[in-house]
């Protein structure tokens, strides 16, 4: 038993509210449980309670006992001075207030909620539902898990709102930020967004006609010219790097920031740079592009790209290798457009009160193929359908702030499974 389970049975009114009577008889109706306070103070404000027919406006306090009033110091707190009735499963004390007794109602309810919210509590499963989710009617799945879709995107909307800040309100900056931390993937994310940030926009849009001099940019400033290489083109890209960082005043980063091990060659920090490079030297103003694009295949258009020739033989400076394309490949730009384009068109859609905007960035997660990773699979096994990132995104939001952190009770499919009859769990 917890309070919070006891606040759950209170705000849905899955308590028995027939012949309702205090601890010290009088008699109760529960008109409106209230709103229920998240932060500080009373648990449930602006309730309306009916005792022996005079109707009460105020405060609700719940708790497990009532002595956890005093232990809890309410009586010195001024906030709870407006309870008209204190909610309790045990009543094991009497609460004085400044000038009358408070009420107290025992809450009286199904035992089979309490055991449902109990089994979902104690699972060791990979989420606490993984066997009951099933169950939950799938209008109510989507319904979710469009609340959940909004919650990502409102979130990552403030990520994006905190770096427009700091760049002036540029979102071509922005935006070029946002899309070079997604080159590095999970392992290289932050050196490739600390690159960008120490390589402005404005000063790659000035070279932007040579490949050669944006590599030298984004190479020099990623700390990688530093070492001595028999290799003509890392010898022109060096000499071309110092010409730039002494005209622009340019301080590298320290070439240990970037992870190498365990990646694939495909992955390598000089691959993904090279293929930036191209990036950059392929679409001027990308941001407003995009912005313009009216579908997923032309946004995807955008970011196909193919890295210089040097590279398509090359994974290292100076080692030579079998010639590949090396072209950005579509998972990767998936990744890039759901991480990187659909949260900055829904803040720029938020911030701009476009709404048409906001629906093109949740149009695009539904029209780009759903993640390939192992949480997924496992949702997959729950049995719930994904069919597109849209799915996707809604389900790790889903996984990563409810379900890891058991917040059944705030979440529509734990509120649906508690709510169960007669439900018989698997045993296994």
């Amino acid at each position: 038993m917890t309070e919070e389970f006891l606040q759950f049975i209170w705000k849905h009114k899955l308590f028995r509210d027939q012949n309702l009577y205090s601890t010290c008889g009088d008699k109760i109706e529960v008109v409106n449980v209230g709103k229920q306070n998240l932060d500080a103070g009373p648990d449930f404000f602006d309730a309306r309670i009916k005792i022996n027919e005079v109707l009460w406006a105020g405060n609700v306090e719940v708790h497990i006992k009532t002595s956890l009033w005093y232990q809890h110091n309410h009586q010195k707190d001024p906030a709870y001075e407006n309870v008209v009735l204190h909610v309790v499963y045990e009543d094991d004390a009497e609460v004085l207030l400044v000038n009358r007794r408070l009420p107290c109602l025992m809450l009286k309810f199904d035992q089979e909620l309490l055991s449902n919210y109990n089994r979902l509590m104690l699972s060791t499963r990979w989420i606490p539902c993984f066997d009951e989710i099933r169950l939950v009617e799938k209008f109510f799945v989507r319904n979710w898990l469009d609340r959940m879709i909004l919650e990502r995107l409102e979130r990552k909307s403030a990520d994006v709102k905190k770096m427009l800040l700091l760049n002036k309100n540029s979102w071509e900056e922005t935006f070029y930020q946002i899309v070079a931390r997604y080159f590095g993937m999970k392992v290289n994310s932050d050196p490739f967004q600390q690159l960008a940030q120490v390589l402005p926009l404005k000063i790659l849009a000035r070279q932007k006609n040579s490949l050669l001099q944006i590599e030298a940019l984004l190479f020099g400033q990623a700390g990688m010219l530093n070492d001595s290489v028999e290799d003509n083109y890392y010898i022109e890209l060096q000499r071309e790097y110092l010409f730039l960082a002494s005209k622009y005043e340019l301080k590298p980063l320290p070439s240990h920031r970037w992870k190498w091990l365990r990646l694939r060659p495909g992955n390598f920090p000089t691959i993904r740079i090279a293929q930036l490079a191209a990036l950059i030297h392929k679409s001027s103003s990308l941001f407003s592009k995009v912005r313009d694009c009216l579908n997923y295949k032309d946004i995807q258009q955008l970011f196909e790209i193919q890295v210089s020739d040097y590279w398509k033989r090359h994974y290292q400076f100076g080692v030579e290798s079998k010639l590949i394309s090396k072209k950005l490949g579509k998972t990767i730009i998936n990744s890039i457009l759901i991480n990187s384009v659909v949260p900055i068109l829904f803040c720029y859609g938020d911030r701009n009160g476009d709404e048409l905007m906001k629906e093109k960035a949740l149009s695009l997660l539904e029209e780009i193929p759903e993640e390939k990773n192992s949480i997924i699979d496992k949702w997959k096994e729950c049995g719930v359908m994904v069919n597109s990132s849209w799915y996707s995104q809604a389900l790790l939001q889903l996984k990563v702030n409810y379900c890891d952190k058991f917040r059944c009770l705030q979440c529509e499919f734990g509120n649906r499974i508690i709510r169960l009859k007669n439900y018989e769990p698997h045993t296994k």
